[in-house]
């Protein structure tokens, strides 16, 4: 099953868990996967729509999913997706 990475921002809906093994093929499933486990987190991480929200990154290894197949980014059984949070100030 893939892994995916949860950063501390977001620990406290997950039972602080560090990582999360889910299931999917792709990168959409594994999401959905997370939030059906864990579904406080779905206002932080999604929009009304379900998307992602702009400053919710995924990362698979180095490469942004955004530059890869988006969330149809096949995932092998023991991959790791990383949830990175963009952060902005002023």
């Amino acid at each position: 099953m893939p892994v995916l990475k949860i950063p501390t921002p977001m620990r406290p809906y997950t039972n602080n868990l560090t990582e999360v093994r889910v299931s999917g093929a792709n990168a959409g499933e594994a999401m959905e996967a997370l939030l059906s486990q864990f579904p406080a987190l779905r206002p932080h991480l999604t929009r009304e729509n379900g998307k992602l929200r702009a400053f919710v990154n995924l990362f698979l290894g180095q490469d942004n999913l955004r530059d890869l197949k988006g969330m149809q980014t096949p995932l092998g059984e023991d991959q790791e997706l990383r949830l990175v949070l963009s952060i902005a100030g002023g």
